[in-house]
């Protein structure tokens, strides 16, 4: 054993013994104590810095503490490598994606290697090669064979910074989730899952989700965005000129019916598809047709939102409020997107923020239907004068006659109230007004009860080369025909030319391009986009179990007795995009009857990132090129040691929080390991030859039973903090405090027996403690300590009740409340001892004399606090 802490010797060392042995394998065929774990499928974007580094060694530890509790771990690693950043790379310096992506896995290999971190490498999958994304080809056939994948054109989120399409989930407050970038909106004919049909099944079983945090389940229903409402059909006033209209009415999705006698016009979402055929030939066409090119320019999220002002234009054309039987303007306005109802919004400018907004802008009218409970909402009319209110019975004003409660509105009221001005439905409270007039709806045939959600079907057309080519050919005679399936894969070319013109790079490349229609035998064409990303990441985790099959995309009978995973550790930023995707394939093969379980991942844990200060503005960021505050984890390892690395990225703070990055808080885990490399070293003769001594209770003095309750108060607060919670922070702070009390102990050959047993004792509980955290020390002292090598495989501590408990305890003592000291008593004493011991303690007996005591207030083994009059 070297005096001098040789990480840099014994890390390859053990890592290579981990290796050989093949202790990461998974036995499949055994499922008694399974345990999957599983860290988010990651992008092999470029070297890993210590920010990625978390997200890892998390799972590493929790592997690794599963194995020395018994459980038959699997923990496979792949690869997320097809996506964006690699043919933006190509196009810049026109190196093939293939080749950078590979080269960036087998530089994240290494590294990972390098931290520790050990997989069953057997079941690496990556998705860019043809013997994942057949499979993943094979998967859209089966959803295109049941009508889950379908074409259709639509108005879609386009990027101009990337080239190419995006996901509403991939629209970050109006930006690119990748690129930043403004997005923009176009009108395309692209590829869709059909996830809207999971809507409901996706929100109800949030339910099943009992081992997800909260706020993740919160965001997925937020963005489900469930709303029970009425649709209704507004009929369209004939033009004058009696030039047919394309449709008969315009229908509308409200959660507010109860406000519509207070509608006094429509508006049209600008892309609203039947809007150039209404207003054809008319005198307004130009000026509306202006205005919609230039509202669509404008990201939806940012119309549908608050912050920008609301514009118009009147396209000379009246609908219908089928309650009132009133005529009212239609308009069209920028803060109605297509994405929500049916594109048009009745507007209730009394009762809606945004129609309040519009109205006064436009002087268009404005009527009270919904009152408040105190009776004191009133709208001027157009020069200030209070609205006269004379179709309400139970009216407290007429005309001008205001009472001193009530004040001219200032902005809508849009919470519920009593219904007023609405015919037969005045005076009931909003809740059985919308009830009542859903049904009014229903009987008369103009509207019905509806539900509507937020969640839109998934786009997962791409204009890019760099994807899993979609696939499906398109035939003059029989139209869309899928791939069969014995063709499988649809093959990406490599002779592509990558220019960011809009369209894939695979459409100029006659070769891919041209094929024949595999019904007819006709000349066909290819479908030149591919595959979003995350339809890769969304079955990976059922690929790991079969990846070498090339018979079957998914074993069922393994999956179903492996699966759900039992623990999934990633980033909380994929709790929409990705986790949803994830749940929504996992629904719908189930459906198909390719698995027997509809959730993919039974306990959920989103590390925080790790963010450090830029060198360029000083303030803290997460870790990225593009801030200048990346800490590169090969330079760490290389002067600290790899188990340090991991020790500090632990122990930086709560693993589900951010935490702040120290180039001097690294130093303080590379003192702890080699304070206790120095202690082992320094007594090994002693602490080997104490192997055969085992700790008695009965013959401990003092100090040594206090050494020996230490390391069981020890094994129970680190094992409770690896349990779930994953409080790796504590359970280090934890591991090295017992590390105090031990160099309180300095046993040579004529120490007792029992200081030797109990300090080997401790020791040995430190380095099986510390063995998911830091492996590499744990398994090297493990063996210095006279183990046979592999501390995996040595069972983890348990804490012995019998050496948590305490003769003594220190009990707080307060004067009035406030601390005055500590004192020690025997445990479970008696409450009138305790009290009598307390006034006996000097600085009690200085400050309060008995015959003072008001009263005296015990917590048995915790605190006496005495209350006296001064």
């Amino acid at each position: 054993m070297k005096e001098k802490y040789p990480f840099d010797e014994i890390e390859p060392k053990w890592q290579a013994y981990w290796r050989d042995r093949g202790l990461f394998k998974a036995d499949l065929s055994k499922t008694e104590k399974k345990y999957y774990c599983l860290m988010m499928f990651p992008y092999p974007s470029a070297a890993l810095h210590v920010g990625h580094g978390r997200n890892y060694i998390i799972g590493d530890a929790v592997a690794r503490y599963k194995k020395m509790r018994g459980f038959n771990v699997l923990t496979p690693m792949g690869w997320d490598a097809f996506g964006l950043p690699a043919e933006n790379a190509a196009i810049k310096t026109g190196t093939h994606p293939r080749i950078t992506t590979l080269a960036n896995i087998a530089t994240m290999k290494r590294q990972l290697n390098a931290w520790g971190c050990c997989y069953d490498w057997d079941r690496e999958v990556t998705a860019c090669l043809p013997d994942y994304y057949r499979w993943t080809q094979w998967l859209f056939l089966q959803f295109f064979k049941r009508g889950l994948a379908y074409k259709a054109f639509a108005p879609v989120n386009w990027c101009p910074s990337c080239v190419a399409v995006l996901a509403n989930e991939q629209v970050i407050d109006g930006k690119c989730w990748r690129c930043d970038s403004a997005v923009q909106e176009k009108r395309l004919e692209q590829w869709f899952f059909k996830i809207t049909d999971y809507a409901q099944r996706l929100l109800d079983d949030l339910a099943k989700l009992t081992g997800w945090p909260e706020r993740v389940k919160l965001m997925q229903q937020n963005w489900i965005g469930r709303s029970e409402g009425t649709r209704i059909e507004f009929p369209i006033v004939p033009r004058s000129d009696g030039r047919a209209d394309p449709v008969a009415g315009v229908a509308c999705f409200t959660t507010r019916v109860d406000t519509i006698f207070g509608c006094t016009y429509m508006v049209l979402a600008p892309e609203y598809p039947e809007l150039p055929e209404l207003m054809k030939g008319l005198s307004q066409e130009a000026a509306v047709t202006q205005f919609a090119a230039q509202a669509v320019k404008v990201a939806a999220v940012d119309r549908a939102g608050n912050a920008l002002d609301k514009n118009g234009v009147f396209t000379g054309r009246f609908v219908i409020n089928p309650y009132t039987g009133e005529k009212i303007p239609l308009w069209v306005g920028d803060y109605v997107i297509m994405s929500y109802g049916a594109g048009a919004v009745m507007a209730v400018p009394a009762h809606d923020t945004r129609d309040w907004a519009f109205a006064k802008k436009y002087a268009l009218p404005i009527k009270l239907s919904i009152q408040n409970a105190e009776q004191t909402l009133v709208i001027p009319d157009l020069i200030g004068n209070p609205v006269s209110d004379r179709s309400d019975p139970d009216s407290h004003f007429r005309g001008n006659d205001i009472t001193d409660k009530q004040k001219f509105m200032q902005e809508a009221y849009c919470e519920d109230g009593i219904v007023v001005n609405s015919g037969p439905f005045t005076g009931l409270p909003s809740d059985q007004a919308r009830a009542r007039m859903t049904a009014y709806a229903e009987e008369k045939k103009f509207g019905r009860a509806c539900v509507t959600y937020r969640l839109r079907d998934w786009l997962i057309s791409r204009q890019r080369y760099w994807g899993a080519p979609i696939p499906v050919v398109y035939c003059m005679t029989c139209g869309i025909v899928a791939v069969p399936e014995k063709d499988l894969p649809v093959l990406l070319p490599d002779a592509v030319e990558f220019k960011p013109t809009g369209e894939s790079p695979l459409k100029r490349n006659p070769d891919f391009m041209n094929t024949t229609c595999p019904k007819c035998g006709e000349p066909a064409q290819r479908e030149s986009d591919t595959m979003d990303t995350f339809v890769d990441s969304s079955w990976y985790f059922l690929r790991y179990l079969s990846a070498r099959d090339d018979r079957q995309a998914i074993q069922t009978e393994v999956c179903n007795r492996w699966l759900p995973v039992d623990q999934y550790i990633g980033g909380i930023e994929h709790a929409i995009l990705h986790l949803m995707y994830a749940r929504f394939f996992t629904k719908a093969l189930f459906d198909m009857g390719l698995v027997g379980f509809d959730e993919p991942f039974a306990n959920l844990f989103t590390q925080g990132m790790i963010c450090k200060r830029s060198e360029k503005d000083g303030q803290l960021y997460k870790m990225s090129k593009s801030k200048g505050n990346v800490v590169s984890p090969d330079e760490l390892i290389r002067d600290y040691g790899a188990d340090t690395v991991r020790l500090y990225t632990l122990f930086i703070g709560p693993p589900e929080k951010d935490a702040e990055w120290s180039d001097q808080g690294i130093e303080g885990a590379f003192r702890f390991l080699k304070r206790l490399w120095r202690y082992v070293y320094e007594r090994r003769d002693v602490l080997r030859a104490a192997e055969a001594m085992r700790p008695e209770l009965a013959a401990m003095n003092t100090r040594e039973r206090d050494l020996f309750r230490k390391a069981h108060e020890t094994i129970r607060v680190v094992t409770g903090g690896l349990d779930g919670a994953f409080h790796f922070n504590t359970a280090i702070a934890q591991i090295m405090e017992l590390m105090n009390e031990v160099e309180r102990f300095h046993p040579d050959e004529s120490a007792r027996d029992q200081e030797k047993a109990v300090v080997r004792h401790a020791i040995d509980t430190i380095i099986l403690l510390l063995a998911p955290l830091a492996p590499h020390i744990a398994e090297e002292l493990w063996v210095e300590l006279g183990h046979a090598p592999g501390v995996l495989q040595a069972a983890w501590p348990v804490a012995d009740p019998a050496a948590l408990a305490r003769d003594r305890v220190e009990i707080a003592l307060q004067l009035n409340g406030k601390f005055r000291g500590t004192m020690m008593a025997p445990a479970a004493c008696d409450r009138k001892d305790l009290e009598d011991m307390a006034l006996e303690q000097p600085q009690i007996a200085k400050a309060v004399k008995r015959e003072q005591v008001v009263k005296m207030v015990v917590v048995p083994d915790k605190l006496v606090n005495i209350v006296f009059k001064p």
